[in-house]
C-alpha cells in the first residue's frame, strides 16, 4: 500500500502545489487517501468520533479494520501518526467486531509533497 500511495502522490502535477498552500494542511492529503478508497467504492468513515477524540479515516474491507491517522511531518515528531492511534485507543471502537484491525500512521512531508512515513501495525 506504501508503495501505491508513493506512486499516486508522484503522479500529481507540482504545478497543483505551486503558488498555494495546499501542501502545508493535513487535510489536503487525507482528501487524497479518501479520493482513493472512495473511487473504489469501499466502507469509509472519515473524523469517526469515539471517546478518545477523532480517527481521521475508517476503512472497512474484505474482513478487516483499517484505521488511519494522517501528519505532516514538519508540525508534529516522527512517529506522530502511529502513537495517537495508539495512545488514543482508536481500536477499542472496533474490536467487538471480531475482525483484524490495522493501526495506519501516515506522515507526509509538505517539502517534498508526498509521504514521509508509513507504519502499519496489527493489534
Amino acid at each position: 500500500m506504501k508503495t501505491l500511495f508513493e506512486a499516486f502522490f508522484a503522479s500529481i502535477p507540482y504545478q497543483w502545489h505551486t503558488n498555494n498552500e495546499i501542501a502545508n494542511y493535513e487535510g489536503y492529503y487525507a482528501s487524497v487517501f479518501y479520493s482513493y478508497f472512495a473511487s473504489l467504492g469501499l466502507a469509509i468513515t472519515v473524523e469517526d468520533s469515539s471517546q478518545a477524540g477523532r480517527l481521521d479515516m475508517a476503512v472497512l474491507f474484505n474482513g478487516n479494520v483499517y484505521l488511519f491517522e494522517f501528519k505532516v511531518v514538519e508540525q508534529v515528531s516522527s512517529g506522530a501518526a502511529l502513537r495517537q492511534l495508539k495512545e488514543r485507543d482508536y481500536a477499542a471502537k472496533y474490536r467487538g467486531r471480531g475482525e483484524p484491525i490495522y493501526l495506519i500512521g501516515v506522515e507526509f512531508s509538505r517539502q517534498t509533497r508526498t509521504l514521509a512515513a508509513f507504519e502499519v501495525e496489527r493489534v
